[in-house]
């Protein structure tokens, strides 16, 4: 097996290849004064099974770009299978049409990334279960909550007294999941109304039957896919510091982070911030409040299998 790495998330490239036992493949990226990109493998990978390593965030289109390249590179140069791990699949927010004369941006991906003749994607977490309809090859959909429920059992002793919080409706499964994964620790939802021309919050507030839950919890953990600005989840502590928690921690896969979410997160009354290595936050955009955890291990235990 030889395993690739484009450009945007090579650190956690080389963790997963070390998980594996491996040394990273070489690859050159060339780019021209114009800014497209020349792509080689330098190993040999005829008749090999090749794992090709590339998240898609920041820069969606260039990395998109690079990941197609170094596909087609490897299967030009005889790979017997190739299996793509895109740990934050970039677009998944454009699953479908939200409103008349838009394009469904994935649905292009998917096509895409399917005509360059991969045999398997691996992702992680994506926004919604159903994203997977959109592959006509097979998706391996893994999950960080294992790894936020050893890090919340790690932090605190008495984590069934707190409560699961999710910012909104869409988060449900995901919090019913931890929920089991912490020993049924009880949980709740935030309603949330978004403007989808603006993508700012109009209103929040938990749902009837949650709140009790809330008021008596010692902690409140809130769980979400992504964070991009921040502002989501600093809504959800404001509305959770009104029911009297102080204590309040976000765990959350996908380290989006635009310019912004440092002073927004940082700022905040959020106790600390934990995200995990699917995107690699450059150093301007790290904060004190921040953790970041590693699914190199997850995503290595499924290339073995």
């Amino acid at each position: 097996m030889k395993i690739f790495s484009g450009s945007s998330n090579k650190p956690l490239a080389e963790k997963i290849a070390k998980s594996l036992n491996l040394n990273l493949s070489p690859c050159e990226i060339f780019i021209f004064p114009d800014g497209e990109r020349r792509i080689r493998v330098l190993d040999k990978v005829l008749d090999d099974d090749v794992v090709i390593v590339q998240s898609t965030s920041p820069l969606p289109d260039k990395n998109y770009m690079e990941l197609f390249f170094l596909v087609d590179a490897a299967k030009r140069a005889g790979a017997k299978n190739i299996t793509v791990v895109v740990p934050y699949l970039g677009y998944q927010r454009q699953d479908h049409l939200f409103r008349i004369g838009e394009a469904v941006s994935l649905e292009v991906i998917a096509k895409t990334l399917e005509a360059t003749g991969i045999n398997k994607l691996i992702v992680f977490d994506l926004h919604s279960i159903k994203i997977r309809e959109n592959f006509s090859i097979p998706v391996v959909h893994l999950t960080a909550l294992s790894i936020f429920a050893q890090r919340i059992k790690e932090l605190f002793k008495d984590y069934k007294d707190s409560v699961l919080i999710s910012p909104d409706m869409g988060g449900i499964r995901r919090i019913k999941i931890l929920s089991e994964l912490l020993d049924n620790t009880p949980y709740a939802a935030i309603e949330k109304n978004r403007d989808l021309a603006t993508g700012n919050i109009e209103s929040s507030k938990f749902g009837t039957e949650d709140s009790g839950f809330v008021k008596n919890a010692k902690r409140a953990l809130i769980v979400d896919d992504m964070i991009s600005t921040g502002r989501t989840i600093v809504a959800a502590v404001d509305l959770i510091i009104k029911t009297g928690i102080t204590e309040n921690f976000v765990f959350a896969t996908h380290p989006v982070f635009s310019n912004e979410s440092k002073e927004i997160l940082q700022n905040s009354k959020l106790s600390k911030v934990f995200v995990t290595d699917t995107i690699k936050i450059p150093e301007n955009k790290k904060f004190e409040k921040l953790e970041v955890l590693s699914v190199a291990g997850e995503i290595a235990k499924n290339i073995k299998n």
